[in-house]
């Protein structure tokens, strides 16, 4: 499974590029920051294009700032996928990662909204006695870390009060959004209303049952995330999300976002 900092660029601001697939075709660039108590810990920067109703996102991740005394990781995403009035129906996803020597990959492939293909490497180590192995019907109506949070609604009103199957090719887990408050932010690019959402982690198969940092994400975790309209697609993308851990708060920030000519 991805390294901590590349999953939630992809899963929180990889996703401000799907939203925007049901326009004509569009191209878009952004740039992101990740960071830890206030210190950056990794940058990533997607491009998007888009045809009709389908979408194709490539995105890169990196350790930064002080992280890069203790962490080199780098990797690059792949997603692709369409719209429906059912909502993102993912096709594939790939994540390709190095750490050091370590090279890593996952690979997921969808068919109508089922998990048809998953791949992972290198092969995961044998399973201990906690181990909760993925049942049947979990990957059924699922979506990858990219598609997880594409919100399609008819208001900022009706973004929260939701849950998101996600799977990211080991764990299938439960995102369950709830509405917080109404405001307003501004990056470059937009600059308007928005509304936040407390999403509680469930995780559901496909995890040790003892691991500490998921019962702390499950159990005890503050995780918050702003949802921004983009334009009037009726499409919501996150541009701020917060993640409270065992040893401090992440933070995700989307500080460029913006059509390519």
């Amino acid at each position: 499974m991805p390294r901590p900092t590349f999953v939630l660029a992809a899963l929180l601001a990889g996703t401000l590029f799907a939203t925007s697939a049901a326009s004509a075709a569009e191209a878009f660039h952004g740039e992101y920051t990740i960071s830890f108590l206030g210190i950056t810990v990794a940058r990533s920067s997607f491009d998007s294009r888009y045809e009709g109703d389908k979408y194709t996102i490539d995105g890169n991740a990196s350790a930064a700032g002080l992280a890069l005394i203790f962490d080199d990781t780098t990797g690059t995403l792949t997603a692709t996928g369409s719209f429906s009035r059912a909502g993102v129906q993912p096709q594939a996803f790939r994540a390709d990662y190095t750490s050091g020597k370590k090279v890593s990959m996952v690979d997921i492939r969808f068919s109508g909204g089922t998990v048809s293909s998953s791949k992972v490497l290198p092969p995961p180590k044998p399973r201990g006695d906690d181990w909760l192995p993925l049942g049947t019907g979990d990957l059924k109506g699922v979506t990858d870390p990219i598609a997880a949070t594409v919100i399609r609604a008819d208001s900022l009103d009706g973004v929260c009060g939701r849950t998101v199957k996600m799977y990211d090719g080991e764990m299938r887990a439960n995102l369950v959004l709830t509405p917080v408050t109404k405001g307003k932010m501004a990056v470059k690019g937009y600059q308007g209303p928005t509304v936040t959402c407390r999403m509680t982690f469930q995780p559901v198969s496909g995890y040790a049952q003892r691991r500490k940092a998921l019962k702390f994400l499950r159990d005890r975790s503050k995780i918050m995330v702003t949802f921004a309209p983009l334009g009037q697609t009726g499409i919501y993308a996150p541009i701020h999300a917060t993640v409270g851990t065992e040893i401090g708060t992440i933070t995700v920030k989307a500080r460029r976002f913006e059509a390519k000519s």
